[in-house]
């Protein structure tokens, strides 16, 4: 990849992602897991094991090449991004669960990220190929925490600023995704034929498996309807540039970031025709069933 873009664009977009995170979060935050200690459990389980799980298995039935396989798990393993939370509010989530979620998923990375990417990369015995210590793991969120505790400081101490400055940094933050998306498309541009054939549906099933998944456990679980839509976009919407960071910065390796890219373009129309069905068919059906009961008494 172009040096410019990778050693500047990248951690540029990432830290305005993370900064703009920030802005949206307080210390509370990281405390209301008390006022819905059940949701943020089974969010966290489908996030941090089944999802793993579910993606692991989707790139054996599809026999994906190693490196794309090991890029797929690597995604799985990113902890849920700020548009999440834009998506939860469009469609009637939880969004301070979001809040919440996005916070607490952010500082558990440091940990899950790593082991299951190098548990993918053992598989399939990449480690001559590629090597993610943990120590450069924890390095990297360092500095991506770092923005975050200053957005945190800066919605400390200006919230209105805060709240101003929420949609165009969101809007940055998309912009500088896709120029991600783009230089990566750029540089491999001779495989972008065999890459989109090979991981191009992997991709799409995997999002739209998060987003059902994320909605369908906590539903059975007996979680709130608004906490059900937000843990489905929580879980279903991933940072995909914090996946393409730790691809093309930590493991030096371009291709390992196709996937995370090519989830970047996807997830948004998935996610979209998710939360419409979720308001137009799915949501109000269950309003009707549970209100059936009521209607015979």
């Amino acid at each position: 990849m172009d040096s410019t873009l990778s050693t500047v664009g990248l951690p540029a977009a990432l830290g305005i992602i993370m900064f703009g995170l920030g802005l949206s979060l307080t210390v509370g935050d990281f405390a209301r897991v008390r006022q819905s200690p059940r949701a943020v459990v089974i969010a966290l389980a489908c996030q941090l094991v089944l999802l793993p799980i579910v993606c692991f298995g989707l790139v054996l039935a599809l026999d994906l090449p190693p490196l794309l396989a090991v890029g797929m798990l690597l995604l799985a393993a990113s902890p849920g991004g700020s548009t999440a939370n834009l998506f939860s509010h469009l469609f009637r989530g939880d969004v301070a669960l979001n809040i919440t979620l996005t916070a607490i998923n952010s500082i558990v990375a440091i940990v899950s990220l790593p082991i299951v990417t190098n548990l993918a990369m053992a598989y399939y015995d990449l480690g001559d190929e590629v090597s993610l210590q943990y120590r450069k793991v924890v390095e990297v969120f360092a500095v991506v925490l770092v923005p975050v505790a200053l957005g945190m400081l800066v919605r400390a101490k200006g919230p209105d600023f805060a709240h101003r400055m929420d949609k165009p940094v969101r809007i940055g933050s998309a912009v500088l995704l896709l120029i991600i998306i783009v230089g990566i498309v750029a540089d491999q541009r001779s495989n972008v034929g065999d890459y989109a054939a090979s991981v191009g549906l992997a991709v799409a099933i995997f999002c739209a498996a998060s987003l059902v998944i994320g909605y369908l456990v906590p539903w059975w679980a007996g979680v709130k309807e608004s906490q059900a839509v937000a843990c489905s976009f929580e879980i279903g919407v991933h940072n995909a540039t914090l996946a393409i960071y730790v691809a093309v910065e930590v493991l030096d390796n371009v291709e390992l970031s196709v996937p995370a890219a090519v989830y970047g373009l996807v997830m948004f129309l998935l996610a979209t025709l998710w939360g419409l069905a979720l308001t137009r068919w799915i949501l109000p059906r269950r309003t009707e069933t549970s209100a059936l009961p009521s209607q015979h008494a």
